[in-house]
């Protein structure tokens, strides 16, 4: 892995050292499920779910991000995925504070979209 990619992660949230460790210090192995990570559609999914009050999907997209991303410890991915789960998690839709998982829906894309430049960027 080149030093800037690997600098760029970390300036982002993600905990490189420590997944290189979990994927056995196998940095290719590494930056092949990182190359992986531009072809998931749970992000997609949410962006399509949320806005329609479709939530049950969107609680599945999000659990599932959220354990793609802290399996390649993308944490900020992972972090926010999971309060969107936990906004999720149990409710009948009209219990949903829909502007809050919005605004989590947006942040959520600010550093998605910035991890995702970052893993193109260096492919």
């Amino acid at each position: 892995m080149n030093a800037e990619l690997k600098r760029q992660l970390e300036e982002c949230g993600a905990d490189v050292d420590m997944t290189v460790k979990r994927f056995m210090g196998n940095e290719a192995l590494y930056l092949k499920f990182l190359g992986k990570f531009l072809d998931d559609k749970n992000f997609e999914g949410l962006k399509e779910t949320i806005p329609d009050g479709r939530y049950e999907e969107a609680f599945r997209y999000a659990h599932t991000l959220k354990g793609v991303a802290v399996n390649l410890g993308i944490n900020p991915v992972h972090d926010l995925a999971d309060k969107i789960v936990e906004a999720l998690r149990n409710k009948a839709p009209e219990e949903v504070d829909s502007e809050k998982v919005g605004g989590l829906l947006a942040q959520l894309e600010t550093d998605y979209t910035k991890v995702c430049e970052i893993i193109k960027e260096n492919r």
